[in-house]
């Protein structure tokens, strides 16, 4: 895996906890170094209990994911 591919998802993950953490991660556990499926995990959180900022985070880090495999 790239390295620059890996940092944009992982800096992506850690943006969605710091940001919707309470709001629709609060049931899952952030990771130091998650790998894209753990990121997968979080990007569906975000669709389901997410608003329309948290969903466009979801797609960012779906597509960061993609391209790091």
């Amino acid at each position: 895996m790239e390295q620059a591919l890996a940092q944009e998802y992982v800096a992506l993950y850690h943006q969605a906890f710091d940001q919707f953490g309470t709001m629709a991660l609060w049931n899952k556990k952030q990771l130091q170094n998650p790998e894209p499926g753990h990121a997968l995990v979080v990007a569906r959180a975000l669709r389901i209990e997410g608003n329309m900022k948290a969903r466009v985070l979801a797609e960012q880090i779906e597509l960061a994911c993609r391209a790091a495999v």
